[in-house]
């Protein structure tokens, strides 16, 4: 990996206030980026970008909820008045309750439609225009190893990563053109926060699943990240699928 190729890059993040987001914005920060963190959580996006700061380098945060188109628009307005024109994109941000379809939690169908879908293109609208304008810019989406296979409990969730790779495929064969790299990087299991607004039964099922095996932390995502993002501009990485070793699905 070539940081000097990351070094200095003005880097948009959402869902940057835990997990992959926020080991992501420490990582590449580390590297020498300027990351702009986006997320819902104030406290948390505020203490990140001082711990940041702190170690030298340089980051803005901005309050961001990515089912608002204004609110992502508005993120990248602030990412540019504060470090400068957004060379890279991460579309982060993810919503992930698992349960069965026969419960109807509507309500988390049309959360995931919201955050994973319409999140991800709000964030494409931001950005595009400008990186079209310059013939450079590199939009960079997480997906998940569900994106290309289907969990039990995860039905919606998965349906939401299989529109999220459609739509990086889609958006590299059209923007490839004008210099633009499209990236998707799809994680299996990740340690996180406890998913509290799963069905329990399926939370405890999906738990079974990975038992005995050493599920990936954030920093692992974090590094695919900054590979793709730190090549050459000759070199679209299109896509990065990162298992924890003995995942079999």
């Amino acid at each position: 990996m070539n940081s000097s190729n990351i070094e200095g890059k003005v880097i948009v993040i959402t869902g940057a206030s835990s997990g992959i987001g926020r080991a992501t914005a420490l990582h590449l920060a580390s590297l020498g980026a300027k990351v702009a963190l986006g997320a819902r959580r104030e406290d948390r996006l505020e203490d990140l970008a001082a711990e940041i700061t702190e170690a030298g380098g340089s980051a803005s945060w901005k309050a961001t909820d990515v089912v608002d188109r204004e609110s992502v628009q508005q993120l990248v307005v602030h990412a540019r008045k504060t470090l400068g024109p957004v060379e890279v994109l991460i579309n982060n941000a993810g919503y992930s309750p698992m349960t069965t379809l026969d419960k109807l939690r509507v309500d988390d169908w049309d959360r995931m439609i919201d955050v994973n879908i319409k999140g991800t293109l709000y964030g494409i609208a931001a950005v595009l225009p400008e990186m079209i304008e310059r013939k450079q810019g590199h939009i960079v989406t997480t997906s998940s190893i569900v994106a290309s296979s289907v969990l039990p409990y995860m039905t919606i969730y998965s349906a939401t990563k299989h529109a999220v790779r459609a739509l990086c495929e889609g958006l590299r064969r059209e923007v490839t053109k004008h210099g633009i790299r499209v990236s998707e990087i799809a994680p299996g299991g990740v340690l996180r926060e406890s998913p509290t607004d799963s069905d329990p039964e399926a939370a405890e099922i999906i738990k079974a699943k990975y038992e005995g095996i050493d599920l990936l932390e954030p920093i692992d995502i974090a590094r695919a990240f900054a590979f793709a993002i730190s090549q050459p501009r000759r070199v679209d990485v299109n896509e990065i699928i990162v298992r924890p070793a003995g995942e079999w699905t």
